[in-house]
Formats: C-alpha cells, sequence, structure tokens
C-alpha cells in the first residue's frame, strides 16, 4: 500500500499510467467488451484486469492520478448507445468527471465500432466489473506543468 494511490488500482496499472506519455490513450471497458482482442492491438498487448471496480469507481480512481489532456477538444469519449436514452453509466460517468481537475468536463461519444476501431490504437485497455452495456470510456493523458498543476493552453504560454 502507498499513500494517496486508490488501493484498488494493481501495480501493472500504476506502471501502465507512468508510462504514457500526454496524448496517450487509456481505454477503459465494461465486462462484455472484447478485451483480450482488442488489447492484443494496444501498446501493451493484454487487458489489464480491474477486479472488484466498475466503470465510474474506475475511472475516478484512474482520474485521481492521470491528468487529462486540455489541448483536446474531447479528452473523454463513451461508446455511444444506440437511440436517444442516455445509458445509466454515461450519466453516472458524466457526474463523476465533474470533480476532475480541469473540468468539469462534458464526454464525446464514439458509434459502438468506430469506438472498437479507436481503442485498437489506445495504449492500453483495462477491463472492469461493469454490467451495465455502453460502460466503455476511452481516456487521453494531459500534461502536468512544472509547478505539477495541469497545464492548460492558456498556462503553456506563461511556461519557459
Amino acid at each position: 500500500m502507498l499513500f494517496g494511490i486508490p488501493p484498488h488500482l494493481p501495480a501493472r496499472l500504476l506502471g501502465v499510467l507512468a508510462e504514457m506519455g500526454h496524448g496517450d490513450e487509456l481505454a477503459i471497458v465494461d465486462a462484455n467488451y472484447p478485451a483480450a482482442a482488442d488489447a492484443r492491438r494496444t501498446h501493451v498487448g493484454h487487458p489489464i484486469e480491474l477486479t472488484g471496480r466498475d466503470l465510474v469507481e474506475a475511472t475516478v480512481d484512474i482520474l485521481a492520478l492521470l491528468p487529462l489532456d486540455t489541448f483536446d477538444d474531447a479528452p473523454v469519449l463513451l461508446m455511444a448507445s444506440p437511440g436517444d436514452a442516455v445509458p445509466s453509466v454515461h450519466a453516472d460517468i458524466t457526474a463523476a468527471l465533474v470533480s476532475v481537475p480541469g473540468g468539469p468536463w462534458l464526454p464525446g461519444t464514439l458509434e459502438r465500432f468506430a469506438f472498437y476501431e479507436h481503442v485498437r490504437g489506445a495504449f492500453a485497455l483495462v477491463r472492469t466489473l461493469e454490467r451495465r452495456p455502453y460502460g466503455n470510456i476511452i481516456l487521453k493523458k494531459g500534461v502536468l506543468a512544472p509547478d505539477g498543476q495541469l497545464m492548460t493552453p492558456a498556462s503553456a504560454i506563461a511556461v519557459d
């Protein structure tokens, strides 16, 4: 155990988060997602299992450590559901994103098959125990400024 690290995050995932650079993407997916097949095409090459956490809990734990990309208009992407109804998992993740540094973050969406294709280019894929349909998200890693704060386009101009 370490101070300040959510206890549910396995060491393997902590290493992956540290290895990621700005602009790299992390997919966090539900229990039904074809994780083994899509993870083979990611940088890491295999899914990281996050047992005991649903999508929202896993995302909150990860975003306690991972800065989001303020230079991208959509650093958070959800798998779109068919029709106009908003899945409960999307409402829950949107509510959780309000307290993430740099927010509030409003997630974008990708159609299901576009989402699968996009994940194949991700740095890594994390599978959760989420059972609700369309409980899949992509996070794009941002940059920390020399002072340790989240870098934004405005603050980047001031950095020497």
